[in-house]
């Protein structure tokens, strides 16, 4: 039907307009992507340095009081706990190491990306996407923890970042005020394209490939990138569990899912697992929320 012009609807002329418009304006940089500020720029190419030393870090990082306060959180929480309580940023370094420092930078800035000002149903929109993000984020945690030999904390990175395409779109919709009241429409947007746009966000902040892979295909079930499950496959696999609740999912055609295979799990096992480790995925969520 949307070939034929006389059987076009107002929506959905306004929707090709739309696509057309987003694509175009990325294409030829009218439209300002989310960007990573300074800071967290500096302290991911730092640690990214085996050279660079925890004292270093500490004065990078010190620049931003929102920053030293997460590090000293999460460096002080039970998954990195250790025989004394840390009260200084140095030594939250050391006990996290450079990767989970840059992972928890990134994931500061994200958060505060979420939280732009937006019309009502755009920020109430941010607010959900971010509030998924973090159980995904959780999920993929304990998943790369207990089933791969991937590292945790990037795959925690990963469920963070899988999202990150909705936010250009969400941003676009405001100069389209006949998309704003119309919540099927923006919801049949957003699933269409975010994969594509997170493609791109991800490669403009200079992302590794295997993370840009998660924004583009965490949603293609059909996906098969080898033998072994690699960030994709477990942020596949924890958003799929994040809307296990929907009536919508259906669980009997897990089995067929590579993914899934790959990890050794039948729907039933990846629920008693996510069950089992539910102590675990709250604490990671409420060190996420900060």
């Amino acid at each position: 039907m949307r070939d034929n012009p006389a059987a076009r609807s107002p929506t959905v002329d306004l929707e090709d307009k739309f696509i057309s418009r987003l694509l175009d304006d990325i294409r030829h940089k009218r439209i300002g992507l989310p960007t990573l500020p300074e800071v967290a720029l500096r302290v991911r190419k730092a640690t990214q340095d085996p050279g660079t030393s925890a004292m270093q870090l500490a004065q990078l990082v010190s620049t931003d009081a929102a920053l030293c306060t997460r590090l000293l959180q999460v460096a002080n929480s039970s998954l990195y706990r250790g025989a004394h309580s840390i009260t200084n940023v140095q030594t939250a370094i050391a006990r996290l190491g450079h990767r989970q420092v840059r992972n928890l930078i990134t994931s500061v800035v994200v958060s505060q990306l979420f939280q732009a000002q937006a019309p009502p149903m755009i920020r109430h929109r941010l607010k959900t996407t971010w509030t998924h993000a973090i159980q995904v984020a959780a999920i993929s945690h304990v998943f790369a923890r207990k089933f791969t030999r991937l590292m945790p904390e990037q795959a925690m990175l990963a469920g963070l970042i899988h999202d990150i395409g909705k936010l250009p779109i969400l941003a676009q919709i405001e100069f389209f005020p006949g998309l704003l009241e119309d919540e099927k429409t923006v919801d049949r947007l957003v699933a269409l394209l975010h994969p594509q746009i997170g493609k791109i966000v991800l490669e403009t902040w200079r992302f590794p490939s295997e993370m840009v892979a998660v924004a583009a295909e965490h949603e293609n079930l059909g996906r098969d990138s080898g033998p072994a499950p690699d960030y994709t496959d477990v942020v596949l696999m924890a958003n799929l569990l994040s809307h296990s609740g929907d009536k919508q999912i259906d669980l009997t055609n897990w089995p067929s899912i590579p993914a899934c295979h790959k990890l050794g799990l039948s729907a039933d096992q990846c629920i008693a697992v996510l069950n089992d480790a539910q102590g675990e995925v709250m604490e990671i969520q409420q060190l996420l929320t900060g």
